[in-house]
C-alpha cells in the first residue's frame, strides 16, 4: 500500500500531448523526441528510487535478520524464567513511567512477544508452573499489581541463577544493594542465558521508620510514657517537610514534621498512655511520596503484667518493701508449704535464710531460672546448712562458694558506695550528698570469680553478685538480713535494690513490633491452655489478619509457645493470636527496614560485579524499554538488518533529490536552429 503511493503520483503527473499541425515545425520533431526520451528516464528513475526508501522503510521497522545457523529455536531452549520484581523499592519513579514496577512490567510483556508462539515462560516466586505466551502476559500484570512481593534476592531467584540445568532466566529489578550478599555474584551459573535488566529510577527520598521502643519497661494504665521513634531517610536527596501521625487504638494522639537528609536519620519522642490493662495497636504514619509501601509502622502497647514475687523463709522481711507499689504482687510461704504453682508463675523467687533446701525445692528454683525468671538467696549462717546450699549452687550453676568460719560476735564491714555508672543502679540515685552512711553487714560466705559484682565491701569481697545463667539470673548476698548480720534491711538502699531485683526479673516476650521475614517467636501463654489440653490441640494457635488465616508450626512447653512465622506471611499489618476461637494476643509486623533503603546497582556497577567469569550473564544498559528487549532478542536470534535498511532507504532519497537537482535538461543544450 505504502509503494503505491509514489506511483499513484507519478502517474498524475503525466499529461498526454496534443497533436498540432504546423507545417515548418516538422524539422524540429527529432529535437522533440528527443528530449521525451530523456524525461521518461529521469521519470522512471525517480520514481524507483521513491519505492525503494518507501520499502527499504517498511523494513526498517520490521526489524529484519538474517537467522544465526547455530541458534537454536525457542522451544528448544527450554522455559524461559522471568523475575519481575514488585519489592517495595520498585514504587521509586522511573525514568520513563511513574513508577520503575511499571518500567518492568512493559519489559517482561515486551519480552513475551519477542519470543515464537510455542515458547512456555515461568514466573520465579509464583505457584503457577509452565505458562503459554498468552498467560504470561496477564500473570505479569496480575502478579505486580496483587501478587506478594518478590525481590531479586529471593530463594526462587537464588536456586534459579545456580541450577545448571535451568533454561534462559530475566531478571528485571532495580537490584537493591541490599537485597543479597556480594557472594551471590560468585555462585552465578556459568551455562545458560542469564540476563539482567537494571531498572533506573530517579532520585528521591523515603522516609520510615528507622525503630520505636519505649523509655520506661514498664506500661502503667493512664500514665504517660515516653516513645521514641526514630525515622530513617533511605533515599537519595533530602526530605525537608515531612509529616508524622501517631495513632493509638485508633485514634491520633501525636502529630508532628520532620526534615531528615539522604541517609540520615532522626529521633523524635512523644508521650503516649493507654487507659485501661488491654492491648492497644499503634500506628506511626509518615506522609512522603513516592515510595508508600513503607508509610505505616504498626505497633502494639501491652499493659505491664504485675511482677510476681514469692518470698520463701521463716518471717518475711521484703513483704513491706513489695507491698507498697501495685506493680508488685507480692506472696510468702514457708518452705514446709511452698505453693509450687504459684512458684512455677513467680518472676522472683527470694529465697530468705532457709535452713535446708530440699531437692524438690532445688529443682523448682533451676525451672525459675531456665524460664527466664531470677531467684535471690540470702544464706543463712547456719553450718548445718551449708551442704543444701552447695547442692543449690551447683544446680543454678553458681560455683566456687566459700563459707566463713562461724563467730561468737561476727565482725562486720562496710558496703562500698556503688558506681553511678554500673547498669543494674542506672536512674537510682539522684544528687549524691558528700558524706553517705553505708550499711554494715557480716559476711558469712565468699562467691570469688563467680560472677558480676553489684555490691561490694571495703575489703574487695562482693556482698551481692549477680550470675547469669541462660536467660534467667541468680543473685547471692553474702550475708544474711538478720540484725546480728547486716542492717541493710533497715538501709535506704534496701527498698531500691529489691525494686531494682524485681524489675530486672521482668521481661516481656512479645516485643513492640516484629519485622518481615520474622525469625521463630515465643511467647507465653496462659498454663490452662498448655497444660491442659495436651499436644492433641498444639496445632490450634493461628495468625489471622482479616480473611487471611495461617497455621504455623508451633510447639508448647512449660507455658511457653514457640511459633515458626510462616514464609508466605510477608503482608504487613496486625495479626490476631486466635486460639479455639478467643485472641490470645495481637502481634505487629511490619516490612524489613533495608528494603525501604533505595540504593541499587547500576549497569556499569553489575559488570563489574561479574568480571570476566559470566559470559553467559549479559546487562542491558537501556533496562526495559520494549525497543531494547526488541533489540536484544533480534541479536540473539540472529544478524540484525534493520542498519543496513536504513542506509539504504537514506541512499534512495539521496539518489532521488540528485536526480531532481541535476537530471533537467540545461538551457540551450538541444542543437542550434537556422
Amino acid at each position: 500500500m505504502a509503494i503505491g503511493i509514489p506511483i499513484a503520483i507519478h502517474l498524475l503527473q503525466l499529461r498526454r500531448p496534443q497533436r498540432v499541425l504546423f507545417t515548418n515545425t516538422g524539422f524540429i520533431r527529432e529535437v522533440e523526441l528527443t528530449t521525451m526520451r530523456r524525461r521518461r528516464l529521469q521519470e522512471i528513475l525517480v520514481l524507483l528510487a521513491r519505492v525503494l526508501a518507501v520499502i527499504f522503510i517498511v523494513l526498517l521497522f520490521c526489524q529484519p535478520f538474517i537467522p544465526v545457523a547455530t541458534s537454536a529455536a525457542p522451544t528448544a531452549v527450554g522455559t524461559v524464567g522471568v523475575l519481575v520484581d514488585n519489592s517495595g523499592s520498585m514504587q521509586a519513579p522511573g525514568t520513563a513511567q511513574a513508577q520503575v514496577r511499571q518500567e518492568a512490567v512493559n519489559g517482561a510483556r515486551a519480552l513475551g512477544r519477542s519470543y515464537g508462539a510455542g515458547t512456555h515462560f515461568k514466573l520465579l516466586g509464583q505457584r503457577a508452573g509452565s505458562l503459554t505466551g498468552a498467560t504470561y502476559e496477564a500473570a505479569v500484570n496480575t502478579q505486580s499489581s496483587t501478587g506478594p512481593q518478590r525481590g531479586w534476592g529471593a530463594a526462587a531467584v537464588r536456586d534459579a541463577v545456580q541450577d545448571e540445568q535451568a533454561g534462559p532466566l530475566y531478571l528485571f529489578s532495580d537490584f537493591q544493594k541490599n537485597e543479597i550478599g556480594p557472594d551471590f555474584w560468585q555462585k552465578l551459573r556459568r551455562t545458560g542465558e542469564i540476563v539482567l535488566v537494571p531498572q533506573a529510577a530517579r532520585p528521591a527520598g523515603s522516609i520510615y521508620v528507622d525503630s520505636v521502643w519505649l523509655n520506661d519497661a514498664f506500661v502503667r494504665v493512664r500514665t504517660n510514657v515516653g516513645l521514641h521513634i526514630r525515622l530513617r531517610n533511605g533515599g537519595s536527596e533530602a526530605v525537608t517537610d515531612c509529616p508524622v501521625k501517631v495513632l493509638l487504638g485508633g485514634r491520633q494522639v501525636a502529630t508532628f514534621r520532620v526534615a531528615v537528609g539522604a541517609g540520615q536519620a532522626s529521633e523524635t519522642v512523644t508521650q503516649v498512655q493507654v487507659t485501661d490493662d488491654k492491648l492497644v495497636p499503634g500506628q506511626v504514619i509518615t506522609g512522603d511520596a513516592p515510595v508508600t509501601f513503607d508509610n505505616t509502622y504498626y505497633f502494639t502497647l501491652q499493659p505491664a503484667a504485675p511482677i510476681r514475687i514469692l518470698e520463701i523463709g521463716q518471717e518475711p522481711a521484703t513483704q513491706r518493701a513489695y507491698a507498697r507499689e501495685s506493680l508488685f504482687t507480692y506472696l510468702f510461704s514457708k518452705p514446709q508449704t511452698v505453693d509450687y504453682g504459684e512458684l512455677r508463675r513467680a518472676n522472683l523467687v527470694l529465697l530468705h535464710e532457709v535452713p535446708q533446701v530440699d531437692a524438690g525445692l532445688r529443682e523448682a528454683l533451676v525451672g525459675v531460672v531456665r524460664r527466664g525468671g531470677s531467684v535471690v538467696v540470702v544464706p543463712t549462717a547456719s553450718p548445718a546448712a551449708h551442704a543444701s546450699y552447695h547442692e543449690l549452687f551447683r544446680a543454678l550453676g553458681v560455683g566456687g562458694e566459700q563459707w566463713q568460719a562461724s563467730a561468737r560476735e561476727p565482725v562486720r564491714q562496710e558496703v562500698v558506695m556503688p558506681s553511678l555508672r554500673n547498669p543494674f543502679f542506672k536512674d537510682v540515685f539522684g544528687a549524691q550528698p558528700r558524706q553517705v552512711t553505708m550499711p554494715q553487714v557480716a559476711p558469712v560466705l565468699r562467691l570469688g570469680q563467680a560472677g558480676t559484682d553489684i555490691l561490694r565491701l571495703r575489703d574487695g569481697d562482693a556482698y551481692l553478685t549477680e550470675v547469669e545463667n541462660g536467660v534467667g539470673r541468680v543473685y547471692v548476698f553474702a550475708a544474711p538480713f538478720a540484725g546480728e548480720y547486716s542492717d541493710f534491711a533497715q538501709h535506704a538502699l534496701f527498698v531500691p535494690v529489691l525494686y531494682r531485683l524485681a524489675m530486672i526479673s521482668y521481661h516481656t516476650d512479645q516485643p513492640l513490633a516484629y519485622r518481615l521475614p520474622a525469625p521463630a517467636l515465643t511467647l507465653t501463654v496462659p498454663a490452662a491452655s498448655s497444660a491442659s489440653q495436651g499436644a492433641r490441640d498444639e496445632a490450634s494457635y493461628r495468625l489471622v489478619r482479616d480473611s487471611l488465616t495461617y497455621i504455623p508450626a508451633q510447639r508448647v512447653q512449660n507455658g511457653q509457645l514457640r511459633l515458626d512465622v510462616p514464609t508466605d506471611l510477608r503482608a504487613p499489618g496486625f495479626y490476631k493470636l486466635i486460639k479455639q476461637g478467643k485472641v490470645v494476643t495481637t502481634l505487629a509486623f511490619n516490612p524489613d527496614k533495608r528494603e525501604s533503603e533505595l540504593a541499587a546497582y547500576s549497569a556499569a556497577e553489575l559488570r563489574q560485579l561479574l568480571g570476566d567469569n559470566h559470559p553467559n550473564v549479559r546487562v542491558l544498559d537501556d533496562g526495559a524499554q520494549p525497543e531494547a528487549i526488541a533489540r536484544y532478542r533480534a541479536e540473539q536470534a540472529g544478524q540484525p538488518l534493520w542498519r543496513y535498511c536504513l542506509l539504504a532507504a537514506l541512499a534512495c532519497l539521496l539518489a532521488e533529490a540528485l536526480l531532481l537537482r541535476f537530471g533537467r535538461p540545461r538551457a540551450g543544450a538541444g542543437p542550434a536552429l537556422a
